[in-house]
């Protein structure tokens, strides 16, 4: 049995929200949070979305079975760490 909880949180807020560390600088970040004038537990609900998929991303792949993926994820765990 394979218990798949990937569509989750569709509908919740905070998976808009997860493209302000995947995308976005710093700067640009402050911006689009502004702009989405969202409550600061949703915020935080979408910086710990990013977290989780980083640490899965760099649990599963190497740098030699995706280098792409493994990239983004370290940067996706830096911006979200550092923010």
């Amino acid at each position: 049995m394979v218990i798949d909880s990937g569509c989750l949180g569709v509908g919740d807020p905070a998976c808009d929200a997860m493209v302000a560390w995947k995308v976005l600088d710093a700067d640009a970040r402050d911006g689009f949070r502004s702009a989405l004038a969202i409550d600061d537990a949703t915020w935080a609900r979408g910086r710990g979305w990013v977290l989780s998929q980083a640490v899965a991303a760099l649990s599963y792949c190497s740098p030699e079975t995706n280098p792409v993926l493994v990239a983004q994820a370290r940067r996706w765990l830096a911006e979200v760490l550092c923010a």
